[in-house]
């Protein structure tokens, strides 16, 4: 590997900014005279001092990393990150043994949202702060990896993204960094106006600050165990439902509309996943009405922010979506796969690779119409050629089959169908709650063994990471020089 040194450094430098963020909870802390504070200080002084170990003894000048290294660089760093991450839940109050801390690291850094507390309002204001400050560490990192680093290795059809937006993705290095640091600030700005709506609709400051962080990644950590049922305002959820969908959308979006004034809303994904909004909306809304007796102002309310919370990846809840009956149930599962948009900051299989798949199975059935036809596919004017379609197909097989493994092997561990089903579903598509009394909207996944719990971990890394980054490491080719 020529660039190993690189890597290291890189994830030296990385640890290294983990270690100041857990500066912030430690002030919380201390603000409100909790004594976690200390275990801030030495998990922060634990992660620097290994951090700037790694980045001075594997300094290069000649930082040039190829595809492989890339590939090494992203897995790598998520999972590092979620290591040091859990410092916190181990030695605070929460006292979570390894595995807990682990799953609920991984679960803020994926912006999956699954935890394993069961008493959140017990829990130090730091420990709150910082299980929020991963979720949004998170989002940020994921729209960057999306944007910056999947189209040039082609993953699932990610190279569509330098067709659509060839400006962002000069090769120059400080045209990629001034590309990044537009998106920080963008999304620092969002989360700021976020948190400030939350707080002038009825939200304690301390409350908008976690929920805006949480909220902006599509995370969906609460600091109450009834997630948004606690606050049971209607205002407070339409600030909500609006910033969920504007994590959801293509962030490079936004630029292009601040720099060239360009419609967001001329996006294929975009027109489709407001599509799909609106039908389910409706459906769900009519069922609610119809069968638990709800008026069509409650079963709107009810429908409208769960199925944005769960479509977007979110996963707050308003209401125990578990009880909604067969429609209810299979609606949300189905939703859970399909996410936002690319670029964005939700997971699932996204929005722009079900139309490309859609076009295609399209395009297949013209062709035996027409065997001598030209056919072109097209997404957003451009052309669609042989190679982006054959690598969004895989990625949906390999999604599919990823599933399926996962819930396999969740039922080993003696959990039943609905279960093993739904938090497979939850975690490769990094929403956070699954369907039924254990995992749903209601539970949570404490009670699940420990086996299931890293089975579940290593799933919302794989799904978050765009499945082909991590299991390209697994190819013998791949390792050859």
């Amino acid at each position: 590997m020529k660039d190993f040194r690189s890597i290291i450094n890189i994830i030296g430098l990385l640890l290294c900014i983990e270690s100041i963020a857990m500066i912030i909870p430690m002030m919380f802390d201390l603000y409100y005279k909790n004594n976690d504070w200390v275990q801030f200080f030495y998990s922060s002084l634990i992660t620097f001092f290994v951090g700037i170990i790694l980045n001075i003894s594997f300094r290069n000048k000649n930082v040039k990393l190829g595809i492989r290294e890339a590939f090494v660089l992203t897995i790598s760093s998520w999972i590092i990150i979620s290591i040091f991450g859990s410092l916190p839940f181990i030695y605070s109050s929460s006292n979570l043994t390894y595995t807990d801390a682990f799953f609920e690291s991984v679960s803020g850094i994926t912006t999956t949202g699954s935890t394993v507390i069961n008493n959140l309002e017990d829990l130090s204001e730091g420990i709150l702060i910082w299980r929020s400050l991963l979720q949004w560490f998170g989002g940020i990192g994921i729209i960057v990896l999306a944007m910056a680093i999947l189209p040039t290795l082609q993953i699932g059809g990610m190279q569509l993204l330098h067709m659509e937006h060839d400006d962002p993705y000069e090769k120059t290095i400080p045209k990629v960094n001034r590309f990044v640091l537009e998106l920080f600030l963008l999304y620092i700005f969002l989360s700021f106006i976020c948190g400030i709506l939350y707080f002038i609709n009825g939200m304690s400051g301390f409350d908008s600050i976690i929920h805006a962080m949480t909220t902006i990644s599509t995370g969906g950590f609460s600091n109450y165990n009834e997630s948004f049922s606690f606050f049971n305002s209607f205002k407070v959820e339409v600030v909500s439902i609006i910033f969920m969908i504007i994590g959801s959308l293509p962030f490079v979006l936004y630029l292009q509309f601040l720099h060239k004034k360009v419609l967001i809303f001329r996006d294929d994904q975009i027109k489709l996943f407001f599509s799909i909004i609106i039908l389910v909306v409706i459906l769900t809304t009519i069922w609610l009405k119809i069968n638990h007796d709800e008026s069509y102002f409650n079963s709107f309310r009810l429908s409208l922010f769960n199925i944005i919370s769960i479509l977007t990846g979110t996963g707050y809840s308003s209401s125990n979506f578990s009880s909604w009956g067969s429609f209810g149930m299979v609606i949300m599962i189905i939703i859970m796969f399909i996410g936002g948009c690319a670029g964005s900051t939700t997971g699932g299989i996204k929005i722009f690779r079900l139309q490309i798949l859609f076009r295609g199975a399209r395009t297949q059935i013209k062709k035996l119409i027409q065997p001598h036809a030209i056919l072109v596919m097209r997404f957003n004017g451009k052309t669609v050629n042989e190679n982006t379609y054959s690598s969004v197909m895989g990625f949906f097989f390999m999604y599919i089959l990823l599933f399926i493994f996962s819930a396999i092997s969740l039922s080993f561990f003696n959990l039943d169908f609905l279960t093993a089903f739904s938090a497979a579903a939850s975690a490769i598509s990094n929403v956070g709650p699954g369907i039924g009394d254990i995992v749903g909207p209601l539970g949570n996944y404490a009670p699940l063994d420990n086996g299931a719990k890293w089975i579940l971990s290593i799933t919302m890394i794989i799904g978050r990471l765009e499945i082909f980054t991590v299991l390209v490491l697994l190819s013998l080719n791949f390792w050859k020089n």
